[in-house]
């Protein structure tokens, strides 16, 4: 869910309330609820709420598998839906119930080329991906007083527009049934973010990710295993003077063919921040986030002509055991076309 709107840290930013007396419905009390949601709201709309550069579930089936060399094309459609909610009591009996929910229409696109000359013995590619769509944030409190009086405030926002550029490097090796791979990728801060807005398609800083990964796959029994794992640095936001920890991530899947074309199988994810969130910006400690997903997946290959092949594969995630972070569900839609793969004379 990466790259959705940062909102878990704005229902945070209403803990504040703890330091404030509160016995009843008094409209300065109210002001500052609404106070806090629209400050809070507008000062953490980054990377900085628990959401990563990496998302979730990037990577899949046969991701270690060197393909032909030459142009290829890939697009993908991802719906995320999240949401979160937490309650805290006041030391005189007070609470405050917060809940946050985000939804997008997310399209991926881009081209990659895959080198005819080897590179350390493997197969070298290097591809570019952009993202854009639709983005929906929502926030919505309210503070019971220990004398049972209740105030409640709202926000909500959606964007549409272009997100980041993804620029990646990787290198893969096979050996029969064991494929092997490296990569290098990052975030070009160039898509639409804004500081002051709940929901933004720009993370609004750089970052830097890499990993390996590896695919068993045996054309003889029709059984495919993936794994990649990798660990992303986050640069300062600039906006707001935060920085988000060193990231690590698990993207795994698992597939059997029923046909020559059809494979049907398991996918899932573990997302886990490994050090805290920083800077000036980080006034409310390091905020590690985390994440778990799992969920089916289908895929089917075919020959869109006599020199290129097509693969579509659609896959959905029921996530878990969030921590600093929201949790729901996202479906992948992922359409690619590559060289054709050369017949054996």
């Amino acid at each position: 869910m990466s790259h959705l709107v940062s909102f878990w840290r704005n229902a945070w930013m209403l803990y504040l309330l703890k330091a404030l007396p509160f016995y009843g419905k008094g409209t300065r009390s109210g002001c500052t609820v609404l106070l806090l949601l629209t400050v809070g709201a507008s000062s953490a709309n980054a990377d900085e709420g628990g959401l990563s550069f990496w998302l979730p579930g990037m990577q899949g089936s046969f991701a270690a598998v060197p393909t032909e060399p030459g142009w290829s094309w890939a697009a993908l459609y991802l719906h995320p839906s999240a949401e979160a909610g937490a309650n805290a009591r006041f030391p005189r009996g007070g609470q405050i119930d917060v809940g946050v929910d985000g939804r997008g229409d997310l399209f991926a696109f881009g081209p990659t080329y895959t080198f005819e000359q080897p590179l350390w013995g493997g197969q070298a590619s290097l591809s570019l991906l952009a993202i854009g769509g639709r983005n929906f944030a929502s926030v919505d409190a309210s503070l019971t007083g220990p004398g049972g009086g209740a105030i409640s405030g709202n926000r909500s926002e959606a964007v549409t527009g272009f997100g980041d550029l993804f620029p990646q490097f990787t290198v893969k090796w096979n050996d029969g049934v064991n494929n092997y791979m490296t990569y290098a990728t990052g975030n070009i801060p160039v898509g639409s973010y804004d500081p002051d807005r709940l929901a933004n398609l720009g993370l609004g800083h750089a970052a830097i990710d890499g990993g390996v990964g590896y695919t068993y796959l045996d054309p003889g029994t029709g059984r495919e295993f993936s794994i990649v794992g990798g660990l992303t640095y986050n640069f300062e936001n600039p906006d707001t003077n935060y920085k988000n920890g060193i990231d690590g991530h698990i993207d795994w899947a698992a597939s059997q063919f029923i046909t020559e074309k059809v494979h049907v199988g398991l996918v899932g994810y573990a997302f886990q921040q490994l050090s805290g969130d920083s800077g000036e910006g980080a006034t409310l400690g390091d905020f590690k986030s985390r994440v778990f997903g799992i969920g089916p997946q289908v895929g089917y290959k075919f020959n869109a002509s006599d020199t290129t092949d097509g693969y579509v594969n659609l896959k959905g995630y029921y996530e878990f055991g969030a921590k600093n972070r929201a949790e729901g569900w996202n479906v992948w839609l992922t359409l690619a076309f590559s060289p054709a793969a050369k017949k054996a004379d």
